[in-house]
C-alpha cells in the first residue's frame, strides 16, 4: 500500500499535468508578445501623444490616440498661468492668443514626456501654426514628431487619413484606422449634442451643480469607450441622465446665441468660462459653432445662401458660420448675440460690420468681446451683467 505522502505527490503530479495540458502553450504566447513588441519598437519610435487643451473634446483626443494611432495618450493637467506665459514668451507679439495658448500647452506636454504633438490646426491661419510652432519648439531644444492635420488635405479624405496615420506608423492598417476615425467623428457629434443640451438647460437646474456633475460623468464614461458601440451607449445614458435633472425654466427665458472665432468662442479657458457665466445668470445659451457644424457637416455655400442678404463671397475661416448663425438667431427671436474673438483675429474683425447690419435690421443687440492674455474676469463680468440687464429690460417692455 502506498504511503500517504506518496499518494499526495501522485495527485499533485496528475493535477499539474492536466493544468499544463489545458493551458495554451507559453512559447507561442511569448513569441506573439515578442513579435508585437518588436513591431512596435520598429514602427512606433514615438509612443506618447498629446493634443493641446481645447474645450470638451479630450475624450475624442484620447480615443484617436489609443484606438487610431495605437499610441499612449498623455492628458494634460489643468492649465496654469505658467503654461500660457511660456507660450507668450516664445511667440511674436502679433500672433493671436490661441497661438500662444497652444504653444504653451505643447511645451508643457513635451516636458511631461510626450514625443508626438498633434496639431489639428484651424480653418484660418491656424492651419499654418503647426509648422511655425514646430520650428519654435525645435529652437527651444525639444525633439519630437509633429502630426499636423493640415498636411494632406488636398488628397481627399482617404489620402489625408493615410498621410496622417502613416506619420506615426508607416505600416498601420489604414482600413482599420478609417473605421476608428469614423468612431471619433461619432464621438465628436455626441459630445456636441450633449453640450448643446447642457448649454440650453444648465442655467435652470433646481439643484445647483446637477448639470456639471452629469457632464463630468458623461466625460468620464466617454474616456472609457473602445468602439462606436460603446460611444453610442454612453451617449444614450448621458442624455437620459441630463434629461432627468429637475428644471425650473420659465416659458420664455432670455436666449443668447454665441458666435465668433473657432478657438475663443468655444474654449472656456480662452473665453474665461463665458458659458458658465451666462448660465449662472439664468440664460438659455446656444452656440452653433462647434466641431460638428464646422467640420463634419460644414457646407459653406448653403450657409451663404441662407444669409444671402449679408454675404456674397466666402469670407474664410468661421466668418460665414458667424454671420449665418447670427442671422438665424435674429430670425428666431433671440434676445441677443455675443460675438467672441481673440485680439487681432482678422476674419472676425471683418464680420463686425456685417453683424452690425444684422443687429440693425432685426433690432437685436450684439455684444462684442475681444480677448487677449490680459483680459480679466472682473471686466468681463461687468459687461455681461450690463448686457443681461439691458436684454431683461427690453424683454419686459415688449410684454
Amino acid at each position: 500500500m502506498a504511503k500517504p505522502q506518496s499518494m499526495i505527490e501522485q495527485v499533485r503530479s496528475k493535477v499539474t499535468v492536466e493544468f499544463e495540458r489545458h493551458r495554451p502553450p507559453s512559447l507561442q504566447a511569448d513569441r506573439k508578445a515578442a513579435k508585437e513588441a518588436k513591431h512596435k519598437a520598429k514602427h512606433h519610435k514615438y509612443t506618447k501623444a498629446a493634443f493641446f487643451r481645447y474645450c470638451y473634446y479630450d475624450p475624442a483626443f484620447k480615443f484617436f490616440c489609443e484606438q487610431v494611432l495605437d499610441v499612449d495618450y498623455l492628458p494634460l493637467p489643468e492649465a496654469t498661468r505658467v503654461s500660457s506665459e511660456v507660450g507668450a514668451q516664445n511667440s511674436s507679439d502679433y500672433v493671436c492668443t490661441p497661438f500662444k495658448h497652444i504653444l504653451g500647452d505643447f511645451a508643457e506636454a513635451l516636458d511631461l514626456g510626450a514625443d508626438i504633438l498633434i496639431q489639428f490646426g484651424g480653418p484660418c491661419r491656424l492651419g499654418y501654426y503647426g509648422e511655425l510652432q514646430e520650428s519654435i519648439l525645435r529652437d527651444m531644444g525639444y525633439d519630437f514628431i509633429m502630426l499636423n492635420f493640415a498636411h494632406g488635405i488636398e488628397k481627399g479624405y482617404i489620402g489625408w487619413a493615410k498621410e496622417v496615420l502613416q506619420t506615426v506608423n508607416p505600416n498601420i492598417d489604414v482600413p482599420h484606422g478609417v473605421v476608428k476615425l469614423k468612431a471619433v467623428a461619432k464621438m465628436i457629434e455626441h459630445l456636441d449634442s450633449l453640450r448643446d443640451f447642457y448649454l440650453a438647460n444648465g442655467g435652470f437646474e433646481v439643484e445647483p451643480g446637477s448639470f456639471d456633475r452629469a457632464w463630468s460623468r458623461a466625460m468620464d464614461a466617454m474616456r472609457t469607450c473602445l468602439d462606436e458601440r460603446d460611444i453610442n451607449q454612453v451617449y444614450r445614458e448621458a442624455m437620459e441622465d441630463m434629461r432627468s435633472i429637475p428644471l425650473n425654466k420659465p416659458a420664455d427665458p432670455i436666449r443668447i446665441g454665441v458666435v465668433g472665432e473657432m478657438f475663443t468662442a468655444i474654449d472656456e479657458r480662452s473665453n474665461l468660462e463665458l458659458d458658465h457665466k451666462l448660465m449662472a445668470m439664468g440664460v438659455e445659451v446656444h452656440r452653433m459653432l462647434n466641431f460638428t457644424n464646422r467640420y463634419l457637416r460644414y457646407n459653406e455655400p448653403n450657409l451663404r445662401i441662407g444669409a444671402k442678404d449679408y454675404l456674397t463671397y466666402d469670407m474664410g475661416p468661421t466668418s460665414t458660420l458667424t454671420v449665418a448663425a447670427a442671422r438665424k438667431y435674429a430670425a428666431e427671436g433671440f434676445d441677443g448675440v455675443i460675438h467672441a474673438k481673440s485680439a487681432g483675429c482678422t476674419p472676425e474683425i471683418d464680420c463686425i460690420p456685417v453683424l452690425q447690419k444684422v443687429s440693425e435690421d432685426f433690432h437685436m443687440p450684439i455684444l462684442y468681446l475681444t480677448y487677449d492674455s490680459q483680459t480679466s474676469d472682473t471686466g468681463l463680468d461687468t459687461r455681461l451683467e450690463a448686457f443681461y440687464d439691458m436684454l431683461a429690460m427690453k424683454k419686459e417692455k415688449a410684454k
